[in-house]
């Protein structure tokens, strides 16, 4: 029976490895692994039996058949690991060390010769790797020359921050699925066969080990400090001895849950180059270092609520809320649950006394569910614009899916250009809160917006929404209801109307209903409206749920009378850039709407179109250069001020 369990694991161990490294997907929880592990090792230990496919037995991931495969002279040994910190101090009894976060990514061993890049390879299983050369030279702030001409291979480790990791996360539709963390979107970043993948996802290289170079140099911290000064990102380290080893490592674990990239423990190793190399290996594991995980804490609390929230890809994802617990000095009442494969997996209901953790410290996660009920109601509607949903499936997990192309939640950045500062400029509506109020089911449209307020106590519960930020809020809200025409009209996001040409528009017509009923003819007849801008803003006003957003907004605010358009025969018809400082305009702002309520209009770049530049300033800038280049004409501030002057 004991043989067939440990036969039993291997299987599972390597399928969820095989998810993880190779079809980046998470098929079961860090905790979940090491449990298994953990028991494989016992049942190894216990038997005496170790299958060449066991995982105790490999290293890293297995080998992509894309890319050019590179054997290793010597084989990557991986890292002894402790969850005892006692087990570090007596380590380090031996003799003083680095103690070093241990970051979540790709290992790479790249190599120079004569200060050129030469190559790149992944770790592999460490034995073979993958050639990567092409795109190491993508990495963010990372040499491809440096000022040494010997050879020098190093270790280190590529990476992709967390706020990278959402960036792309939020990019990618339902078909592709969202990475679960950023480990495995830098696996599958790094070994891209297009590199500009890799310079546009943000993988930053952080070297940890000199492997061949500055000879001369004995201690770990002196060749890292060397690679610092040719401009390496380095490896965040601190010199620890057996007297301070438990402060220092106090001090990573405090500081882990801010740090900016993801972390999978500590690694201790000896500062002494020769001493190190003089203890050897065993058959798996160097004696000059070792591993540190933290002990993942865990409490148990009772789930209360699966809220599903809907997002931007469309995705539907399932978030826990449970009873608050404190973990690792914070409280705690939610956690993600990833996709319906999981909820299910999990067997979730209201009511179940559930063990929650943070993964690494940082992210909370379910262990497990200590009663199982398996009662969950899964929603059959989209909770934003109530679309029946779609269950997609992919390598076996299931997400659910909203497929209206118009759901709110998927056109989150017409609400970003409704709040910004040159529309209804509604402070403190970040992004973040607008998919917040959006998910939540509190925004619809833009007019739910100055409704907020009939849900201040719901939007107060929810995390990072405290009483205080919510006031100041609704604060910033109802200070926003008074507002220019020009302004509303730029909020709505018509195709092609910026915030020049609404300013036109608005002048022009005087009034919503006037412009809504503007036919072709007439706004071809305004300046700079061309017949592209002409069709797109008749499109925009022909479709009834467009009218019924603008009036339902118009019954929430109070829009400014427009002031009459003063025509300047020296403005009026022209095109002008602004550029530099300004000296008696308050701002940009001030001096553009100056402008257009004259006739003109501002563009942000120069081009043959334009026909004044104005600047204060005698300089080289690239708006400068431009102008002389196209003969156009540059004035001062002064010059400007009298061209609005004269009558």
């Amino acid at each position: 029976m004991d043989k067939e369990r440990l036969f039993e694991l291997i299987d599972i161990l390597n399928d969820a490895s095989d998810c993880y490294y190779n079809q980046d997907y998470e098929k079961m929880s860090n905790a979940e692994y090491d449990r298994l592990y953990d028991e494989l090792l016992e049942l190894e230990n216990r038997l005496g039996i170790v299958r060449s496919d066991s995982p105790s037995a490999n290293v890293g991931h297995f080998i992509s058949k894309k890319l050019e495969k590179f054997v290793f002279d010597t084989p990557m040994l991986s890292l002894d690991k402790t969850k005892d910190i006692d087990t570090l101090v007596e380590f380090l009894k031996e003799g003083a060390g680095i103690l070093s976060y241990k970051l979540d990514g790709l290992t790479v061993v790249i190599t120079y010769e004569n200060g050129e890049l030469t190559s790149a390879v992944t770790r592999g299983n460490g034995k073979v790797g993958e050639v990567i050369t092409q795109n190491a030279r993508h990495f963010k702030k990372f040499p491809t020359k440096i000022p040494y001409k010997e050879r020098l291979v190093l270790r280190g480790e590529a990476v992709i921050s967390y706020s990278d990791f959402e960036r792309v996360n939020e990019n990618l539709n339902v078909e592709t699925f969202k990475y679960k963390n950023p480990r495995n979107l830098c696996s599958g970043t790094v070994r891209a066969l297009d590199s500009s993948v890799v310079s546009d996802r943000g993988v930053h290289f952080f070297a940890f080990n000199v492997v061949d170079g500055f000879s001369e140099l004995n201690h770990y911290s002196e060749k890292l400090e060397k690679l610092s000064e040719m401009g390496f990102e380095i490896v965040n380290y601190r010199k620890v001895s057996e007297d301070n080893l438990v402060e220092i490592e106090y001090e990573f674990s405090k500081n882990v849950v801010s740090y900016p990239y993801p972390v999978d423990g500590l690694v201790l190793l000896y500062d002494d180059i020769k001493f190190g190399q003089n203890l050897g290996n065993t058959a798996k594991f160097p004696r000059n270092a070792i591993a540190f995980k933290w002990s993942d804490t865990a409490e148990d609390t009772v789930l209360r609520d699966i809220f599903w929230s809907a997002s931007r890809t469309g995705r539907i994802n399932p978030i826990a809320v449970f009873d608050p617990v404190e973990i690792e000095g914070t409280s705690i009442s939610r956690a993600s649950v990833h996709n319906l494969s999981t909820v299910k997996s999990l067997k979730l209901g209201v009511g179940d006394k559930i063990r929650v953790y943070k993964a690494n410290m940082i992210i909370p996660q379910i262990l497990e569910n200590l009663t199982g009920s398996d009662s969950c109601d899964v929603p059959v509607n989209c909770p934003v614009c109530n679309e029946r949903i779609r269950i997609a499936e992919n390598m076996g997990v299931q997400v659910l899916y909203c497929p209206n192309e118009n759901c709110t939640a998927k056109n989150i950045k017409s609400f970003e250009l409704f709040v910004s500062r040159d529309a209804f400029n509604i402070s403190g509506l970040s992004t973040a809160r607008l998919e917040i109020l959006i998910s939540n089911g509190f925004v619809h449209e833009f007019a739910d917006i100055f409704k907020l307020y009939s849900y201040k106590e719901e939007i107060s519960k929810i995390d990072g929404m405290g009483e205080k930020s919510v006031s100041n809020l609704l604060e910033a809200v109802e200070a926003s209801r008074d507002v220019a025409l020009s302004a509303f009209v730029y909020s709505l996001g018509i195709k092609g109307i910026g915030v020049a040409n609404a300013n036109i528009l608005a002048g022009f017509y005087k009034t919503v209903d006037a412009l809504i009923m503007a036919g072709k003819e007439e706004l071809l007849s305004i300046n700079n409206i061309g017949e592209v801008m002409a069709d797109d803003i008749i499109k925009y006003f022909s479709d009834k749920n467009n009218i019924n957003i603008i009036y339902n907004l118009v019954n929430e605010v109070n829009i400014r009378e427009v002031k009459s358009i003063s025509e300047n025969k020296n403005i009026s018809g022209k095109t002008f850039v602004i550029t530099g400082s300004l000296k008696h305009f308050a701002n940009r702002k001030a001096l553009r709407e100056s402008i257009e309520n004259m006739g003109g209009r501002v563009a942000e770049s120069v081009s043959k179109n334009t026909d004044f530049l104005i600047t204060n300033e005698d300089n080289n800038s690239s708006k400068s250069k431009k102008a002389a280049q196209l003969g156009i004409s540059v004035i001062t501030e002064s010059d400007i001020i009298e061209m609005i002057e004269e009558t």
